[in-house]
Parts: C-alpha cells; sequence; structure tokens
C-alpha cells in the first residue's frame, strides 16, 4: 500500500517530480506561449503554423524539471508552507508598493509569487546581444536630437514626435553632461509571443523602477529553494550593481573629486515605490536625498548636512524629468532642485539618467526604431518591437486603423507607464468612437500590435485543491552603465505575472511579481548580495553622511515617541484613578484633568471629572485613537510612524515592523473600543497596555540598535526636550492643583514618572516633597528625573556642537544645569506655603525646551544665517 507521501496529489510512486509538476500544471491557455513546456498550447487559427505545440500532460522543459528534481517529490507538499514563509518574510522585511500613496492608509504588501521564471543560458544570450544593442542606439539618438539634429534633418524622426513631446527639454540642446553619458540606467519590458521569439513592448529611460524590488525577490527565493538556486547555477546579480556605481563614482573623479558623493534622489515616501527606493540607498551605501536635501549655489551642487553644505558630484535620480527643476521645467514641482539644470549645463554635476531622455519612452518612437538602426549602427534590431504606428503619419494611421481590433491604443505622450486600451476588449461602438478619436487627433495616439504574452506556471492553493496555475507575464531587463565599456545587462530582471482575470501584467492592476533566474552554462560570479563581501560597495563612500531632512525627521522621530509614551502613560494613569480608590480625591481629579486637557486627551469643554466621571472617561476614551487631533495618542503614533518612513534607510526593519505594528494594533483596539457603542475602560486600558510593550520595544531600540552619529544624537534629544517638558509640566500642575499634598495624588505623581518601585524601595511610605523632589527632580541615576534628563540632554547637545567634554555649549544654554540644583533651596517655602525656587525651576525646564527646539532649528535644519529674522525686519 503507498504511504501518504507516494500517493501524493493522488499519483503513483513511479512519477518524477517533472511529471507530478506536469500532472499539476494546467497548460497555458489557448494560443499562448507555455513557459514550463516551451512551446503553444493548443494553437489558434491565426497562430503561425510553425509554433512548436504542447500537449496538456507534455514533460517541462530541462531546466524546470532540473528545479522541480531539486524540489523532489515530497516538496511538493511543502509548497504552502513555503508560500506562508514567503508572505511572512515580505511582511518582516517591510516591502511594500504604495499604489496611491496614502500617507493615512496601510501600505501594500509587495506581491511576489513563488516559482521563478527560468531562462536558459542560450536564450537569456539573445535577449542580452538585443538589449546592448538597443541600449547603445538610444544614447546615439539623445546624442543626435541634443546635438547636430541629422536624425530630424533626414527625415528619420518626424519633429513633431521629437520636439512636440514634453520629455524633449530645449534647455538640454547642446549641453555635453558630465561624464560624456547620457543614458546610465535603461529598462526593457519584454514579452515572448506564441511561436516563442521576444519583443520589446515598452522602453524606460527616465527613472525605471524595479532595480530595488527585483533584489528583494531574488533573497527571498533563492532562501526558500537554495539546492535548485546552486544546482542551476543561477548567475547572481551584485557585479552589475557594483559595476554600475563604480561607473558613476569613475565619473564622479573625472570632475577633479577625489571622493565623489553620489546621492540617491527620490521624490519622498509617499511615493509608491518608495521602498525600493530606500533598499537601493541602503544597498549601494548612497545617501538617500530628497529634492529639499539639496540646493545649488554658484552653478554646483550640495547636500545640506548638519555640518553644513558638502558638495555632490553625482545623482542617481527616481524622479521624472518635468519634477528635476522648477526654474526651468514645471514650476509647481516641489520634489526638485531649483538651479539643478544650470549646474549640469556647466558640467559640474553627474546626473543619472541625463535630463531630457523623456522622449524616448514614447511608444510612438518604437516604429523608427528599426530605421534608426539601420542608418546609425548599420544593422538590423536583434531584438524587435512590436509592429507599431505613429497616427501622426497619414499613411502609418491608414495602415494601423482597420487593425484596430487586434491592436492596443496607446498615448503617443503618455510614456511607458500610461494606460493601454486593448481593441480585443472594446465593443463595435467603442472602436467607433476612438476611431473618431484617433482620426480628429492622430498625434496624440500610436496603434501597436497586440501579443499574447507568454504564460508561466504560478503556485496556487485553493480549497479544491493546489495547483500550478499558468499566468501571463512580462519581462522587465536592465542595461546598467558600465564604466569605459559601455553597459552590462543585470542577469535578471523583475518578471511582473497578470492577474486572473487579465493579460495585463501590471502591479497597480493587481499584478504580482516573480524572481528571474538567468542560467549560465559558465561559472557564477561569485559576489554576492551580503555587504560585507562587497567591499567595493560598501567603501565607495566615507562616514555616513546626515542630512539636514533626515536629521529634522529623526529629531521628530524621538519626540513623536515620546509623546506617544507620556500621553498613553498619562491616559492608563487617569483610566486607573478614575476607577480606584482615590477617585474622589478632588486635587487627584484636577490635576489629571488639567494634564488631560494640556495634553490633548479630552477638549477644554469636557466637563471635568468631578462634575461628570463617566462623561470625562469617555471622552478621554474615545478620543484615544483619533488620528486627525494633533495630540491624540493615536496621531503622536501615526506621526511616529510618518517621521519613521521618511528615513527608513536609517532604521532596521526590525524598528520599522515594530512601528508599523504598533501603529496598526492601537488602531485596531481602538476601532473596537467604539463598535458597541459604549466605552469599556477595561478594554480601553488593554489597549494602552499593549501600547506600552510597543514604545518600550520601539524606544528600546532607538537607544540599543541604532549607530550613534549625529541623527541617532538628534532623535535622541527629541526624546528628552520632550520628556524635560511633559515631565516639568506634570509636576508643576501637582503644585498647583495641591495633587501632590493628597496622598492619592502624591502617589499617581511618582507614578506617572514611572518611579514607583524606586521610590517605596527608598523611601518607604514616606509621602513629604523633600523625598519627592529627591528621587524625581535631582536624582541623576534616574531616568524620568529632571536632573538625568537636563545632564543627559546638555551631554547630547555638546557631543552634537563638537565640544569638548565638560564645555558648555551655546545651544544647550537655555537647558539648567543640574550641577547647581540642590535639595535644600529646593525645598524652601515661602510665607504662603508655596516653593518659588522649584517653581521657578520647572518652569525654566518647560520654557528650555520650547527654545531649544527653536534654536535646533535654526541652527541645524534652515541653514539660513539667521533663520529667526523675517524677510521684511
Amino acid at each position: 500500500m503507498d504511504s501518504p507521501k507516494d500517493s501524493l496529489f493522488g499519483l503513483q510512486a513511479e512519477e518524477t517530480p517533472a511529471a507530478l509538476a506536469a500532472a499539476l500544471a494546467p497548460p497555458a491557455a489557448p494560443g499562448h506561449y507555455d513557459e514550463l513546456r516551451g512551446g503553444i498550447s493548443a494553437p489558434l487559427p491565426d497562430t503561425a503554423a510553425h509554433a512548436a505545440v504542447v500537449g496538456a500532460h507534455a514533460l517541462p522543459t530541462r531546466p524546470w524539471a532540473r528545479f522541480f528534481e531539486n524540489l523532489g517529490r515530497e516538496g511538493f507538499g511543502d509548497l504552502n508552507r513555503r508560500t506562508i514563509d514567503l508572505q511572512r518574510q515580505v511582511r518582516d522585511n517591510g516591502v511594500t508598493y504604495n499604489v496611491y500613496a496614502d500617507a493615512n492608509g496601510p501600505q501594500r504588501p509587495w506581491s511576489l509569487d513563488l516559482f521563478p521564471l527560468i531562462i536558459p543560458s542560450a536564450t537569456w544570450q539573445r535577449i542580452e546581444a538585443g538589449v546592448l544593442q538597443r541600449v547603445g542606439l538610444l544614447e546615439r539618438v539623445l546624442e543626435d536630437l541634443y546635438g547636430p539634429q541629422e536624425l530630424l534633418k533626414s527625415n528619420l524622426l518626424p519633429p513633431a514626435l521629437v520636439q512636440g513631446h514634453p520629455g524633449y527639454l530645449r534647455p538640454m540642446h547642446g549641453v555635453q553632461p558630465a561624464g560624456g553619458r547620457r543614458l546610465h540606467i535603461a529598462a526593457f519590458d519584454l514579452a515572448r509571443d506564441p511561436t516563442g521569439n521576444w519583443w520589446v513592448l515598452t522602453q524606460r529611460t527616465q527613472a525605471p523602477s524595479g532595480l530595488g524590488y527585483l533584489l528583494e525577490n531574488r533573497l527571498a527565493i533563492s532562501r526558500l529553494f537554495p539546492e535548485a538556486f546552486r544546482d542551476l547555477k543561477v548567475q547572481r546579480l551584485a557585479g552589475a550593481y557594483r559595476a554600475l556605481l563604480e561607473s558613476l563614482t569613475a565619473m564622479g573623479r573625472a570632475m577633479d573629486a577625489a571622493e565623489p558623493r553620489i546621492v540617491l534622489l527620490t521624490p519622498g515616501p509617499y511615493n509608491e515605490t518608495y521602498f525600493e527606493h530606500a533598499y537601493l540607498a541602503r544597498y549601494l551605501g548612497l545617501t538617500l536625498v530628497e529634492g529639499s536635501d539639496l540646493t545649488v549655489r554658484d552653478e554646483r551642487l550640495y547636500l545640506k548636512t548638519l555640518k553644513g553644505l558638502e558638495p555632490v558630484h553625482g545623482v542617481l535620480k527616481r524622479l521624472d524629468d518635468e519634477f528635476l527643476d522648477p526654474l526651468e521645467l514645471r514650476p509647481d514641482s516641489h520634489l526638485g532642485v531649483p538651479g539643478l539644470l544650470q549646474a549640469v549645463r556647466a558640467g559640474n554635476v553627474l546626473v543619472a539618467n541625463c535630463p531630457g531622455s523623456g522622449m524616448l519612452e514614447s511608444p510612438a518612437l518604437l516604429g523608427f526604431l528599426p530605421a534608426l538602426s539601420r542608418q546609425l549602427l548599420g544593422a538590423e534590431l536583434q531584438l524587435p518591437s512590436l509592429p507599431t504606428w505613429w497616427c501622426g503619419e497619414r499613411a502609418a494611421m491608414a495602415a494601423a486603423l482597420p487593425q484596430l481590433p487586434q491592436c492596443v491604443i496607446k498615448e503617443t505622450l503618455g510614456g511607458a507607464g500610461a494606460a493601454a486600451i486593448l481593441g480585443k476588449n472594446l465593443s463595435r461602438r467603442e472602436l467607433d468612437e476612438y476611431a473618431g478619436r484617433i482620426l480628429r487627433d492622430p498625434d496624440r495616439h500610436t496603434i501597436q500590435s497586440y501579443i499574447r504574452l507568454s504564460q508561466m506556471p504560478t503556485w496556487k492553493s485553493a480549497r479544491s485543491g493546489d495547483h500550478i496555475v499558468p499566468r501571463s507575464m512580462l519581462l522587465r531587463v536592465f542595461a546598467l552603465s558600465d564604466g569605459a565599456n559601455g553597459w552590462r545587462v543585470l542577469p535578471g530582471g523583475l518578471t511582473r505575472i497578470a492577474t486572473s482575470d487579465t493579460e495585463i501584467a501590471s502591479m497597480q492592476r493587481g499584478g504580482s511579481s516573480a524572481d528571474t533566474w538567468v542560467l549560465t552554462e559558465g561559472e557564477v560570479d561569485p559576489t554576492t548580495l551580503l555587504h560585507h563581501d562587497q567591499p567595493a560597495i560598501d567603501t565607495a563612500h566615507r562616514s555616513r553622511t546626515v542630512t539636514s531632512r533626515a536629521a529634522e525627521h529623526l529629531f521628530w522621530l524621538g519626540r513623536y515617541t515620546e509623546r506617544t509614551e507620556n500621553t498613553a502613560r498619562l491616559a492608563r494613569l487617569a483610566i486607573e484613578s478614575l476607577n480606584g480608590e482615590d477617585q474622589n480625591s478632588a486635587p487627584l481629579v484636577a490635576w489629571l484633568r488639567e494634564l488631560a486637557v494640556a495634553n490633548g486627551l479630552v477638549l477644554a469643554g469636557v466637563p471635568a471629572a468631578r462634575q461628570g466621571r463617566r462623561v470625562f472617561e469617555r471622552s478621554l476614551v474615545a478620543a484615544l485613537g483619533d488620528r486627525d487631533d494633533a495630540t491624540s495618542v493615536g496621531f503622536n503614533l501615526r506621526a511616529v510612524r510618518a517621521a519613521a518612513s521618511a528615513v527608513r534607510e536609517r532604521i532596521s526593519i526590525e524598528q520599522w515592523n515594530q512601528i508599523v505594528r504598533a501603529e496598526q494594533e492601537f488602531r485596531i483596539g481602538c476601532e473596537a473600543l467604539a463598535s458597541g457603542g459604549e466605552y469599556s475602560s477595561v478594554e480601553a486600558l488593554r489597549v494602552l497596555e499593549r501600547l506600552s510593550a510597543h514604545t518600550a520595544a520601539m524606544t528600546g531600540a532607538q537607544t540599543d540598535r541604532m549607530t550613534r552619529d549625529d541623527g541617532w544624537r538628534l532623535l535622541s534629544i527629541g526624546r528628552h526636550l520632550e520628556r524635560l517638558a511633559f515631565l516639568a509640566q506634570a509636576l508643576a500642575s501637582g503644585f498647583g492643583t495641591g495633587a501632590l499634598f493628597d496622598e492619592g495624588g502624591y502617589e499617581a505623581v511618582v507614578a506617572l514618572f514611572d518611579s514607583t518601585i524606586t521610590f517605596h524601595a527608598q523611601y518607604q511610605q514616606r509621602h513629604d516633597i523633600p523625598a519627592l523632589l529627591d528621587l524625581l527632580v535631582l536624582d541623576r541615576e534616574n531616568p524620568r528625573a529632571l536632573g538625568w534628563v537636563a545632564q543627559t540632554l546638555r551631554g547630547r547637545l555638546a557631543k552634537l556642537a563638537g565640544a569638548a567634554p565638560g564645555e558648555p555649549t551655546a545651544v544647550a544654554m537655555p537647558v539648567p544645569d543640574p550641577e547647581s540644583w540642590n535639595l535644600e533651596g529646593l525645598c524652601q517655602r515661602d510665607a504662603s506655603g508655596r516653593y518659588p525656587a522649584t517653581t521657578e525651576l520647572l518652569q525654566q525646564c518647560i520654557d528650555a525646551s520650547y527654545r531649544l527646539s527653536d534654536e535646533l532649528a535654526a541652527r541645524y535644519f534652515a541653514h539660513s544665517t539667521d533663520a529667526r529674522t523675517s524677510v521684511g525686519a
């Protein structure tokens, strides 16, 4: 009798893994190339007759058979677990893709399929040769269009398509870019037709996306199938990235820069592909910057850092050209750098890719490339484009319109990412409407042949049974600058998989991705993706630069982390006190209300707890998760996530995941509190207790898992500045309301300082002011005491300013020096029984926090001579 393992999926024990895969995988849809079996599945009448036809149970091709042999028969039963592991890995690594970049909504996890696309060595060699030829051709085209423009004069390119395209930048005409090269990165979207031939559908040259995501795909999938990865001799990727960075660095040195600084320019954390911007910056060792981090002075580009302005020699941009310079391009852009094009024209900065390549992304250009290749290269294209007709040419439009039902309609000026309309999905009426639009405005429309995309195997688990499902796919391959040798094709790519109900492979439309395994017959490049094995990448730059923008976000990350912790502790204390044995203590209730209003936990108009305890408590609980109230716990927690998102490249994956989980769990918990119409104080305490555990982990990561550079010092300064103001305000309110002279109020103040255990261990049951001031103000070994906070804050400020140990700095002067504090002076009482010295010190601490915040902004974030001076002064 067969064992469960031997009768896996109902097959016999003698079935090989390859045969098992063939049995589990239905053939590709009729008329599509089957990547698993290496042929066309059930050809349609209009399919080329010479295509190889495969049957439903034909065995996989040799590479796929080897993949499944390494998996083994038992491995099929493990694929669901590996899928779960893959999803967990994507989630834990924080890999996201934001379709609409909603700052308030949850980020969408990156979608990655379990099986890779496998490309044999011989197939890849043909792709590689065709891509190298194409990128060389595009470089020649750009050189001509921004130089002599012979292609326009000889009518090989229509002027309307070039000079009428918004991606053609007239300010760059006649400019020789730094380094002598215009294209450093180019991406080509390839599709395989039913006969097995590869075609170019689109090309991207402004800021191609995918280089970071495909790295993450490789790391994830190679870990899940390590035996197959080694046995199939999959070519590694790191060498191409290193070549790109070395190429940019060498061009920077040619600009008389001994140690050139290369930065990666991102639109910011709300961009849908921001994850890979941060990932690439970390992987390549580049400084991740936004436009506000850079400034142009005397036709040179500079980076705003905590140490002042530092020269920038190269920019790897992830920003479309139109946003680069609001002075000469799009005036409403807040993403670029005013004067950047001027610096580029002066040859003082290398920008990859050089501004002005956007017109190459027009789908209409694909129809002219065969003739351009014959003219400029003297050869036919090795990797052809799909037949494409620009309707601005009357003859092309006349030839294309009758084929509209079998073609794809694209916007001529829309670029590679513009939406495509499939003619086969349109009704007769809709086809007539599109034909009318094309006739009325032919220049704006381009028609391209439709191709049935090849289909690759994907693993799907369903109630009806686990099986392999064929899905349509596109392959994006990249050509990267390789110094004097020209370009190198990255041996892999970003494979995008269509959803089950469409043939459009787009991540924005809910598609998925897959790793791309390029096999080699020779030696595998030994360079790995691990940083310690890539000294050329890791040591490309000096010590890590802290930009002013990153420093400001780190500063506010510290402040909002502390605010979240403080307000959550205060909310817990208030709920516990209002339901405890001291709930009738007037001073305690007055103190709680004063602090709750001051910290935004309740509105000022809410009745005091003495007048309506349930109303006050209900208002407090209801406002916990309010993400629009600028001082609620929910708002502060969301602000923590926003600040951390802006510096993703500087914080660990674990720390980011902790922040995301804290925000999500707290939001869900607060939503559940309101679901029944009544707010439970018991449930509210549980939500706050869970948040307390999260904030403890967050502050622990900030303390123990971050490098002690100036960015971390500003994060720490932000936390301690916030703590100084909060605790001083709480103590001052305790004196003002009389809570400190009430037993319940006294204990509550000590609890808010998180010092209950320490206090009772040292002072037992004493409830006098000297004992309280000694522990909560003077004790410089208690991290919740004002003396410790002030001392730490002054030390961090001195280190940030570069002062010698013990030497005071101007920026630290507002913070009271705990060396001058003494218990005897603080305990002196006036005739009214008040403590004037203590009250004055507490007010000094509160005022110092506000003043210090302004001083830091002016000194480190504004980069102006005097940020406090107005224009009209």
